[in-house]
């Protein structure tokens, strides 16, 4: 049976890591996401999934790295003050797993991603909403999406990675 569940930002991480001088991480996410899932939790095959994030709100704990990943160097977010994800397929891969495939548009930029998704579950919490939770895990190559900023190293390599690593956490309210 089909139903549609809204993301609980609260209950929600949309998080990023990038490797930083080619030597360490860099861990930023996302403060301000909303979402729809439509579908039946048990069977997500037939699901739909979209979000919807304000890239103003990224936040890697360093106010000028984030006023500068807002600039036109990365995000734009004058220019581009969204970033989107709409499902077009979703495949069982296993107990509770799925890969969900969809169009992510960044900076004015549409490319295909494939996630990995657990589905961690369904629970009623204390005021009786009905929730279920999931968490996605997956890649993309941030020049995809014309964030091609970076800085040569003295020592060989670049400031900022090309892969960044995605890590999603949420929690979805069943509506009436």
């Amino acid at each position: 049976m089909s139903q549609k569940w809204v993301v609980d930002p609260t209950h929600t991480n949309v998080e990023f890591v990038v490797r930083h001088m080619m030597i360490s991480s860099v861990r930023g996410r996302f403060s301000q996401v909303e979402g729809v899932i439509e579908g039946d939790p048990s069977d997500l095959t037939t699901g739909r999934f979209e979000a919807t994030i304000d890239a103003a709100s990224i936040d890697t704990r360093q106010e000028d790295r984030d006023q500068h990943l807002r600039s036109a160097d990365f995000f734009d977010v004058e220019n581009h003050p969204k970033i989107t994800f709409k499902s077009t397929s979703v495949e069982k891969t296993g107990e509770n797993q799925y890969k969900v495939t969809g169009d992510l548009t960044i900076r004015g930029t549409t490319r295909p991603v494939t996630l990995d998704v657990t589905y961690e579950g369904r629970g009623k919490d204390p005021w009786g909403n009905e929730r279920i939770g999931l968490s996605a895990q997956g890649k993309i190559n941030r020049k995809d999406f014309g964030l091609t900023w970076n800085a040569a190293l003295e020592t060989g390599g670049v400031l900022v990675s090309d892969e960044v690593r995605l890590e999603i956490h949420t929690e979805a309210v069943l509506q009436a």
